[in-house]
């Protein structure tokens, strides 16, 4: 069974662009759906539209300022980016990429380059399918609140409240309060106001 993938290509040379799309074709084991991206003004709206796992794009021409602000939206959290090296581009402009397709490269070079950034995908996907409950019970633990406490607050029992951090803890990879926080604040779980509040709400 072949692996279902979407991916935008953003790049204005219709001759790069076709080239690749035939190279992306040819590739075994990969069934591909290509979104093609000529207009660069109109990029975010399509990827917001169409929803694909990587964006494969020119990097002299998508810039670096234009990366991190896909990179900063939200809906495009789990987005995978690879550069489209067409010359001898300066590494500054491949920051931020999760790898690089070189016009050079063999169509098994590409294919590889792919299933890893998939890869990559696939565990932050992992790591981010966290059910409301376990939501609920972070903002809990990052508020000092004890598995007694958060027992009662959710109405459920103490070995449920034990499981399910036991179940964050194996989905994240965190086993302390600190690293927990720190997951809240850079998820928009909790704000920092309200930590800076319960922290103060405890000495008092």
């Amino acid at each position: 069974m072949s692996m279902s993938i979407k991916i935008a290509v953003a790049e204005p040379s219709l001759i790069i662009r076709s080239g690749l799309l035939a190279v992306l074709k040819r590739l075994s084991a990969l069934s591909i759906q290509v979104v093609e991206i000529t207009d660069f003004a109109t990029l975010v709206n399509t990827l917001r539209d169409e929803e694909p796992e990587i964006l494969v794009a020119n990097p002299a021409l998508l810039g670096v300022l234009s990366l991190q602000q896909i990179r900063s939206d939200q809906q495009f959290a789990s987005l995978r980016c690879v550069a489209l090296l067409n010359n001898l581009a300066d590494e500054r402009l491949t920051n931020g990429y999760d790898a690089t397709i070189s016009l050079y490269d063999s169509a098994e070079t590409i294919k590889e380059k792919l299933l890893e950034v998939v890869a990559i995908e696939d565990d932050a996907t992992d790591r981010e399918q966290l059910s409301a409950r376990e939501r609920e019970i972070i903002v809990c633990v990052v508020k000092g609140m004890t598995n007694k406490q958060i027992a009662e607050q959710l109405f459920i029992s103490t070995h449920t409240v034990i499981t399910h951090r036991r179940n964050i803890a194996s989905k994240l990879q965190i086993h302390s309060p600190a690293g927990l926080t720190i997951y809240a604040i850079v998820n928009k779980l909790v704000e920092l106001d309200q930590i800076k509040a319960s922290v103060l709400g405890g000495e008092e």
